[in-house]
């Protein structure tokens, strides 16, 4: 995630899914636990300003680590504190969020927050599933109204 506009703190987060369900908290990796208990999801921790150029948070993926219990990482974004705020993604210049393969340095999706996201104020960017024997990458890109990272986990249980 980089880009973003002073005062406005965007939020980095994977879920961590078994069977499509969000079971434990201690699968929810983002500010508050910048890593998951097997070392396999690692959050770079907050950026609460927006402010400097290139990526703000990152989160980095280890696939062959990741339990097999988990069948599915979930990427989204959130503006902390939106509703006291009064803050949405419209609000927001030069922002945004790309999945990046670091073996290749390869950008897999980029998502402007400024363009397509006014009113929104989460986003859930992009899914890793497993298929198989294999992990497979899905772009989602669905914006909501979610105030905050709790609502968008209930979505998942």
């Amino acid at each position: 995630m980089g880009g973003s506009t002073p005062n406005v703190d965007c939020d980095a987060s994977v879920l961590m899914l078994e069977d499509d369900k969000f079971v434990s908290k201690s699968n929810l990796i983002y500010f508050g636990n910048l890593k998951s208990k097997d070392g396999s999801v690692v959050h770079s921790g907050d950026n609460l300003t927006g402010d400097g150029a290139g990526d703000d948070e990152q989160i980095m993926i280890d696939l062959p680590r990741i339990p097999a219990s988990v069948n599915k990482l979930v990427f989204v974004v959130n503006i902390y504190d939106c509703v006291r705020r009064n803050q949405d993604f419209g609000m927001i210049q030069n922002a945004f969020i790309r999945v990046v393969n670091a073996a290749n340095n390869e950008e897999l999706v980029k998502f402007n927050l400024t363009d397509n996201y006014s009113g929104k104020t989460s986003l859930v960017v992009a899914e890793i599933y497993r298929h198989g024997s294999e992990w497979k990458f899905g772009a989602v890109g669905n914006g909501t109204t979610d105030p905050g990272l709790q609502q968008i986990v209930a979505r998942y249980q």
